[in-house]
């Protein structure tokens, strides 16, 4: 089976074109949905934030993310803190979710996959790519953020151009040229590496 990482920077649609691989009938591990599960449910991992961030990380047995985000907010230290927490029990997860499936191929959804150095542990990397002001745009739709927000986010990732170079694949997802025909090309070629992967 082949491991497949689909990145790609705020706003780009990536769970867009996930959805698409999905209804083709591949698994799809969505990395943030799954470290929000994580902070919740894994004991290790919950035990490490109220080591680092105190009891009241936690109200009702669930994280509590506005406290959490007050912590983190503008402060680098606290961030980089909690995402050394969180992105190797997301990590481990992962490892486990993709050896559990039997299909020629499956798919990890995740933004920070070369800032995270996991880049290795997939045979392909899918890039998805939108222009910034579309991808701006976007991002403070979904998220009811501010401009300067949204490119304060961005600012913490790998430039979109720079990312897009180092995936083995893009799918451009801009409203101009349709993503259906692009995921199902790369869904053909995926089934047909997978083929001569078991041969």
């Amino acid at each position: 089976m082949l491991k497949i990482g689909l990145t790609g920077g705020i706003g780009s649609g990536k769970s867009t074109v996930a959805k698409v691989f999905e209804v083709l009938g591949i698994p799809i591990y969505y990395a943030d949905d799954a470290a929000r599960r994580l902070m919740n449910e894994d004991e290790e991992l919950r035990q490490q934030i109220i080591g680092h961030f105190g009891p009241s990380a936690y109200r009702n047995n669930q994280l509590d993310r506005a406290y959490i985000a007050s912590q983190v907010f503008d402060n680098k230290e606290k961030l980089e803190l909690m995402n050394s927490l969180v992105h190797p029990a997301t990590i481990r997860d992962s490892e486990n979710w993709m050896a559990r499936q039997t299909t020629p191929y499956a798919i990890k959804e995740a933004a920070i996959i070369f800032e995270s150095g996991t880049q290795n542990q997939y045979d392909y990397i899918v890039g998805v790519s939108a222009p910034l002001p579309l991808r701006t745009l976007r991002a403070m739709r979904r998220d009811g953020s501010t401009r300067e927000q949204v490119l304060a986010r961005m600012g913490k990732q790998i430039q979109e151009v720079i990312k897009m170079r180092l995936c083995d694949f893009v799918i451009t997802n801009d409203e101009q040229q349709p993503v259906i025909p692009q995921v199902l090309k790369m869904h053909n070629t995926f089934m047909e590496l997978s083929a001569d992967n078991g041969k």
